[in-house]
């Protein structure tokens, strides 16, 4: 149902973990994803710790879901000095293709702990369902 639009985004992150670099709007991080179907829907959980939650955005075109985070600096006071600084700054991205059978129209989102959770629910026409077989009379031939 989930697609992965990205082959390189692993190699990306490792490159990125080990330049040090920080992502920004045009050339975004990656975010950590788990995707997973929970009875009639999908559930799609993203780490973000540290975001605010009017700093994530979460769109879908067509079918393609992206979500974008920033994690801003902290504000510090003036006679801070910052002795180590480990925890990613800047903005995180993540796309992913939605099957047809989604329905993108009811999609909820929820955020807890620094877990973006999203249930997309599937759509009733992808679920199964019983056909009513109609009829079953014998056609009578009408002769003139």
């Amino acid at each position: 149902m989930l697609m992965r639009t990205d082959p390189f985004r692993e190699l990306d992150r490792l490159t990125q973990q080990l330049l040090g670099t920080t992502g920004t709007w045009s050339r975004p991080s990656p975010m950590p994803m788990d995707a997973y179907r929970e009875g009639d829907e999908y559930v799609i959980a993203l780490d973000l710790p540290g975001v605010a939650t009017d700093a994530i955005d979460i769109d879908v075109e067509r079918n393609m879901l992206t979500v974008k985070a920033e994690r801003r600096p902290a504000v510090k006071a003036e006679n801070v000095q910052m002795e180590l600084s480990e925890r990613p700054l800047g903005v995180f991205s993540r796309q992913v293709m939605l099957a047809d059978t989604l329905d993108t129209e009811r999609i909820k989102a929820d955020y807890e702990a620094g877990v973006l959770t999203l249930r997309i629910p599937i759509a009733e026409r992808a679920k199964p369902r019983k056909i009513t077989i109609t009829g079953g009379e014998q056609h009578k031939q009408i002769s003139g």
